[in-house]
This record gives C-alpha cells, structure tokens and sequence, in this order.
C-alpha cells in the first residue's frame, strides 16, 4: 500500500480501500472467509508496527444513514451530473445495507484498539462532518507555535501615481455572483 513510511513532517491520507477486505471484498465474496480473517488479525499488527515507527494514526469511520445513503442515491439517479458516481456496486450495496453494517462491526471489533481506535464521524451532514474531522486531526496532531517576526507593510511608494481604476473603464468585468 506503500513503498515508504511518510517522513517527518509529511501527511499521508488513505481512503477507505486499505480496509476494502474488511468490507467489500467480504460482503461481496471477492476474498475468502479465510483473507478476510485473516486480514483482521493482521491489521492490528501492521498498525501496531507503524505507530511504533512514529507515526500518528488516526482512523476516521464516515457514518453515513440509512435514510441519507438512500436520498443521495435518489439525487444521483435524477440528477445526470451525479450519475457517474453510481455504480452497480453502489445498488448492491445499497441492497445489502445490513451485511455491509455487520461487516463494519466485525471489522471495528477486530481493529480498534488502544493503540489504533476508530473514530466514528456522523456524515449525514457533509459539511458539519467536513469540519468535525479537521478539528478531530489538528486537536492530535501535536505542535509547536513558530516564533514570527510582526509583519509590517512598507509605505507605499507615491512614484508613477495615477488613477488606476480610471484605466479599467470600458473592459469587461466578470459578473459578480457572489
């Protein structure tokens, strides 16, 4: 998943593909129970491994409801721009809701530990979850305030005045919407 651990100072972000075993592959039958159990007791390890190597992870679960998953799915039906973002996998999954939920919990059990828990984050609301995770991020990233000198903006220089908004009449300006 990667050739390297991040350096100092670096940010890696994976999606929700590194725990795919744990959830779509297993509901959908693309891995054995065998891959998938096993891929349960070795996640522990492997984070394990990376948080003793020094690096900060956090794992972050998106919530999303039954109700909202169907409204946003009904949007994109209806709505061609969205249509792209709903695949046949999408329906399945959909259509099995519950087998994805017991997946979810097994994989929860299986790898939230004390050394690697998940965090769940209620995502009806995208925007309110938006935020809740940067908050959630910068409140364990630890760090330092860095010591700045004031920035003070010179005098502006008086040299070449002249009426700089005069020489924009007559162009056309785009259309302030907003």
């Amino acid at each position: 998943y990667m050739q390297n651990f991040p350096a100092g100072g670096e940010i890696v972000i994976f999606d929700r593909s590194w725990y795919n075993r744990a959830g779509v592959e297993y509901v959908m039958g693309f891995c054995s129970p065998d891959e998938h159990q096993r891929f349960l007791s070795l996640c522990p390890q492997i984070e394990k491994y990376i948080i003793d190597g020094g690096i900060i992870l956090i794992k972050l679960w998106l919530e999303v409801g039954m109700e909202e998953q169907e409204r946003r799915f009904k949007a994109r039906i209806h709505d061609p721009l969205r249509q792209w973002k709903l695949s046949p996998m999408d329906t399945e999954s959909y259509r099995r809701w519950y087998e994805y939920s017991r997946a979810r919990d097994m994989m929860f059990a299986a790898t939230s530990t004390e050394h690697a828990p998940w965090r769940i984050v209620r995502s009806d609301d995208k925007r309110r979850a938006r935020l809740n995770c940067i908050a959630h991020i910068l409140e364990r990233i630890p760090y330092a305030r860095v010591k700045r000198e004031e920035v003070k903006l010179p005098k502006r220089s008086g040299k070449g005045h002249y009426d700089d908004q005069e020489s924009l009449r007559g162009m056309e300006f785009v259309a302030e919407r907003y």
